[in-house]
Formats: structure tokens, C-alpha cells, sequence
């Protein structure tokens, strides 16, 4: 089995499938008295060889996904309430049941997390963020660290989970430098034997009896130590999605919006800010969008003294703005960021120096002058001079290496894959593709978008893969 993106999901499951089985802890208590009776029925078996549907039924929480919510109950009994009750898993090495897989990631184990600037403060709180069996607070207290407001750095994040691959032995089942650049069904009969170069040196990863007529065929390249591409090409029976959205920026689609001072990620500001291409006496720099990426560039920004225009298209009390929906107390910075956007709108200046809020306004065209034209709700056009522009509206998964870049894939088949509003269509209870058997999506691309709720997809994958492999006990 291989899978593409060695981010959280991919961790989890590798862990899953390297024999780590996890069971219903003898005289543990769950808050959840259904739950708890249906834990008590077979506490001999294994969660991952249980119906996971019955387990799942009735839970309730912030994740549309039954398995989801069923996983991280388990792990984290009532933390939404603000509990800190211990998981009621515990964990059993059982080898026999490992199965061969391969993760192949661009970068190292953790994924986008080290494409974050280290310093930025996680969403989600510390020890939501932990995978199985290696609680993330545990973790941070070896390296003599506290939680700051109980949420860690994306620095930390991608620390812990190198550290969790190495702790668990997981480093085999890693490639890192990889990139995919095809996945395509192809008949078993046509692979003749001396054209495969695994990346393993085991046995070939499909069923040589005869049984199976058609694999998956994945291609891609190695980036070397010294810079060359050194191609590959692995056959596999199922092959699992989980390269998550973070590598491929939303576009606004205007005019001279590819030109060099307009950017699309965060780290274009951070390396400004180095270079001291921009600072407290440079034009403002333009942000657009009202997410979290846009607010970390805000607060970025305001620390380093450097005058902002932060254009938007919702209104500031529009209840689908992700401010309104952040408990203040949990989430200060975040709080003043949109504080900043309601009382600094260009109409009536505020107390924030260096900040002007545009709400219900859009971008038209970015000029060669470094001229932005923006338009607002009536029409009405102005332009502003800028140093720079950073587009932060989200982004798209990029599957530029499946079919018709997996838009057959799809909820809606129509449209592009996007996490928020068209994931691909999956089996909720295996994750296995609805419209390509043996193909498997995880995380963003399958809607879950929180690492927390990611690692349920995890046990569902496991859980259809060990029955697909029989490694199921009798």
C-alpha cells in the first residue's frame, strides 16, 4: 500500500498499519454511557476489527465525520467541555498484523507544518494537535516548554510529529523528498516484472495468485542530495490521498495579479521583512481575505510596525467570518484582529495606527506602479499605492497527478476538489473513494480539516484495509 502526503494523516495511519492496534482499556470509563456500554461488549477485540459504524452511532461534535468524532472521543474523552479525561485506549504492538506501505512526502515527516513560519500560534489547542499513543503535552514538558493559552507553535507541531515517526519506529515506511506525478489504474498483466523498480525491497505489493486484474501504477521522482530528479515508478493494490490543500493557493483572477511584488502565501511577507524590503516607512502592504492566514499576516505585520490595507468581501459581521465563530477567551489575537477590521475601516479612523479595514470591497487589477484598484459594494473604485500584495484566500488540494486532476473524484463532479466545499466523495465509514475502488482519501481532501479529526479517517482506512488483507484475528 502507498500513500501520498506524510503530513498528520499519513503519520497516523502508518502507525495504524505498522501493527499498532489499539483496544478498549479494561476499567476505563468514558463520560459517554452508550459509548462506554457498546466498549464493554467486546473489550477483547480490537476498535480497528469492530463495526465502526455501531461504535460511531449518536456521537455528536464538531466534525461532520462519525469516525472522526468516534476517534477522538476515544483518545480525548470530553475535551470540548474543557475535561482533560485519559483516553480510554490502550495500545498493543501486534507485528503479525502490520502492513506493508510505503508514505511519500515532499518534505519531511509533518507535511505543510514546516512551511509555516515556526513562530505562528496554532488554531487548535496544544493537545489537540497530539497523534495516538504520545500525548503532545507529555512532549513539550521533555523539552521543558509550556503551552502558550494552551496552543503551541506550528514550529513545535512539526518538531513532535519528526519525533513521533522516530519514536515509533515508523522511519522505513517514509520516503521524504518525493514528489507523484502520476496515479493510474493499469491491468496487473501488463507489468512485466523487470520493468518495476520498487521502492521496497519486499515482495510486490499485490496479490501475485492472479486474483487482481488491475493496480494502481504510481510514478514520481526522488530529489536527490546533489539536485537530480531520480524517477521511480511502484505498483500497489490500494493507494491512499492524504496531501492535504496547503500546497496550491487560491488565485483572484484579475489583472496583473502574476506580477512579482503579488504574492499568495505568508512567507512572502516573513522574507520581506528580512530582506527589509518593506518596514515601518514603506508603502502599505495590501492583504486580501478575511481567514485565519489573512489574521496571522495582520498580527505579523502590526508587530513589525509595517502599515497595512486588509480588503475583504464579507461584512465584518457576516456570522460565516471565522471571527465570529472563535471564543474570545481562548483566541485574544484573534480577537483583535477583527476588533481591528470593525473599528479601523477607512471611513472612520480608529485607535489602530498603520491598519485600514475595507470590508465588502474587492480587488479589480494590480498595476505594473504597484497601483491596486479596488472596488467597493456601490461601485465606487479607488486606487492605492502598495510595496506589496498578499492574496491569502484559501486554498486548493493540488492532484494534478490523478485523472482529470480528480475532479471525477468529487462530491460534485463538475467542479475542481476543494476541502471546504466540494471534498471527494468517500465511503464514511472505510474512506475508500466512492467512484475508484482501492483508491483512499484522508484529511482535507476528504473534508476533515482539523488534525484532531483527521486520524479518525486514519482507523477507518486501517480498519478496511486490514479486512481487505485478512489480517483480521479469527
Amino acid at each position: 500500500i502507498f500513500f501520498s502526503g506524510n503530513g498528520p494523516s499519513g503519520i497516523c495511519l502508518s502507525y495504524l498499519l505498522s501493527g499498532y492496534t489499539p483496544y478498549f482499556k479494561r476499567h476505563s470509563l468514558h463520560p459517554h454511557p452508550i459509548l462506554q456500554r457498546k466498549l464493554e461488549e467486546a473489550p477483547e477485540v480490537s476498535v480497528l476489527d469492530q463495526d465502526l459504524e455501531y461504535l460511531s452511532e449518536g456521537l455528536e461534535g464538531r466534525s461532520h465525520s462519525p469516525v472522526a468524532l468516534l476517534f477522538d472521543t476515544l483518545q480525548r474523552p470530553d475535551t470540548d467541555f474543557g475535561g482533560t479525561a485519559e483516553s480510554v485506549l490502550t495500545w498493543w504492538h501486534e507485528p503479525d498484523r502490520a502492513i506493508p506501505h510505503l508514505v511519500l512526502g515532499r518534505n519531511a515527516p509533518g507535511g505543510a507544518w514546516h512551511s509555516i513560519e515556526g513562530s505562528m500560534v496554532t488554531l487548535s489547542r496544544g493537545e489537540w494537535m497530539g497523534l495516538p499513543d504520545l500525548p503532545f503535552k507529555e512532549w513539550l514538558k521533555q523539552k521543558r516548554r509550556g503551552l502558550r493559552n494552551n496552543r503551541a507553535t506550528a514550529e513545535d507541531i512539526a518538531q513532535y510529529y519528526q519525533h513521533y515517526v522516530v519514536k515509533k519506529g515508523l522511519q522505513k515506511n517514509f520516503r521524504c523528498g518525493t514528489v507523484v506525478t502520476s496515479v493510474r489504474k493499469v491491468s496487473a498483466e501488463s507489468i512485466s516484472s523487470h520493468t518495476q523498480k520498487d521502492l521496497q525491497d519486499s515482495d510486490s505489493l499485490w496479490d501475485s495468485n492472479g486474483q487482481s486484474t488491475e493496480v494502481f501504477q504510481v510514478d514520481g521522482y526522488f530529489k536527490t542530495v546533489e539536485g537530480d530528479k531520480e524517477p521511480f515508478s511502484i505498483h500497489a493494490e490500494n493507494v491512499v490521498l492524504a496531501t492535504g490543500t496547503y500546497d496550491n493557493p487560491t488565485w483572484l483572477g484579475v489583472k496583473g495579479e502574476n506580477l512579482s511584488y503579488v504574492h499568495h502565501q505568508l512567507s512572502a511577507l516573513e522574507e520581506a521583512v528580512k530582506s527589509n524590503s518593506v518596514g515601518i516607512m514603506s508603502d502599505p502592504v495590501l492583504i486580501v481575505g478575511a481567514g485565519l492566514t489573512a489574521a496571522d499576516a495582520i498580527l505579523f505585520a502590526h508587530h513589525c510596525n509595517i502599515p497595512v490595507i486588509h480588503v475583504f468581501r464579507r461584512r465584518v459581521s457576516d456570522p460565516g467570518l471565522i471571527f465570529n465563530q472563535l471564543p474570545k477567551m481562548m483566541y485574544p489575537e484573534y480577537h483583535k484582529v477583527h476588533q481591528m477590521m470593525k473599528e479601523q475601516t477607512a471611513a472612520c479612523a480608529g485607535p489602530y495606527e498603520c491598519y485600514i479595514s475595507l470590508p465588502e470591497h474587492h480587488v479589480l487589477s494590480f498595476g505594473k506602479d504597484k497601483k491596486c484598484i479596488l472596488q467597493d459594494k456601490n461601485g465606487c473604485q479607488k486606487a492605492y499605492k502598495i510595496s506589496m500584495a498578499l492574496v491569502l484566500t484559501g486554498s486548493n488540494p493540488n492532484l494534478s497527478f490523478l485523472p482529470n486532476d480528480g475532479i471525477d473524484l468529487a462530491l460534485d463532479s463538475d467542479q475542481p476538489v476543494n476541502a471546504k466545499r466540494n471534498p471527494i466523495d468517500v465511503d464514511p465509514f472505510t474512506y475508500e473513494c466512492t467512484q475508484e475502488k482501492g483508491l483512499y482519501a484522508l484529511g482535507p481532501l476528504a473534508g476533515d480539516n482539523f488534525v484532531r479529526f483527521v486520524q479518525g479517517g486514519a482507523l477507518a482506512v486501517a480498519s478496511s484495509l486490514l479486512k481487505k488483507a485478512n489480517k483480521n484475528p479469527p
